[in-house]
């Protein structure tokens, strides 16, 4: 960015990191592909030949597990800035801990609905439902590795907050964010439909 003086440019910063903001364009591009499945699910739902089912409780359950997650690793990163190592750390674990825990509660999840009659290939209405969390879980998976690689920091390296470090944590914290805010959305809209 450049600021322009009486006679000379003045150059700054811009105020958002390349890496956030490549994040940002990232999660903006994984938005567009849910908006367009789940307007694909109402315009295939509206098509008929389709199976109504309610979701099983399991998939509330997950929704509050990765709720917890996000709010544990934001603690996770409070602490870490205050410069609190072992509340840091704990948090981040808990937020790891629950974070697999999510994923093992979507399986759960997809084995109570093939268990109820709907699967994968019985009527397209359960086919979006696994295409739909099955391309979220893989979503998680990825936030999943990347809290991998902050534990791997936390234990590994000496506790030193800086501003690499910080910046590292914030990707982190961002992307889950996302998937946690993401999943929010899809499962209201998978359960009032």
């Amino acid at each position: 960015m450049i600021e322009t003086t009486v006679n000379n440019p003045v150059y700054t910063r811009n105020r958002i990191h390349p890496k956030k903001f490549a994040l940002l364009v990232a999660c903006a591009s994984m938005v567009m592909m849910f908006a367009g499945l789940t307007s694909a699910y109402l315009v295939r739902q509206a098509a008929g030949n389709w199976l109504e089912f309610t979701l099983p409780n399991l998939f509330y359950y997950s929704t509050a597990v990765i709720v917890s997650s996000s709010l544990a690793l934001h603690g996770s990163y409070l602490l870490f800035r205050r410069g609190n190592a072992v509340g840091y750390k704990s948090l981040m674990v808990l937020a790891m801990v629950l974070a697999l825990t999510f994923i093992v509660l979507q399986y759960q999840g997809w084995l109570a609905l093939a268990a109820g009659g709907v699967e994968l290939t019985t009527n397209p209405s359960g086919s979006f439902v696994y295409v739909i969390s099955g391309l979220h879980a893989a979503h998680v998976l990825g936030g999943i590795a990347a809290i991998g690689v902050a534990l791997l920091h936390a234990f590994l390296l000496p506790f030193r907050p800086t501003e690499r470090r910080k910046l590292r944590f914030e990707l982190t914290l961002i992307f889950w964010h996302f998937v946690d805010l993401l999943w929010i959305y899809l499962f209201i809209f998978l359960a009032g439909q």
